[in-house]
């Protein structure tokens, strides 16, 4: 993870699906673990699940809110 992985979750939408123009920090927590079991798409996108999936897990989701625009 970089730093600005956790800016990106904030200002990345969901490309496409159920959540498309959702940001992915604002993604449900089951929509992720649906992923997670399906498996998660390849590349950037990917990651960025993968690392909204752990903050959403872990309780952590509250800490982008100083990261997201105002």
């Amino acid at each position: 993870m970089q730093p600005e992985d956790l800016q990106s979750l904030v200002t990345t939408a969901m490309p496409y699906g159920k959540y498309k123009g959702r940001l992915i920090a604002d993604l449900p927590g089951a929509y992720l673990a649906w992923y997670a079991r399906k498996g998660f798409p390849p590349g950037r996108l990917g990651s960025l699940l993968a690392l909204a999936l752990e903050l959403d897990h872990n309780g952590l989701k509250r800490l982008l809110d100083p990261l997201r625009p105002k």
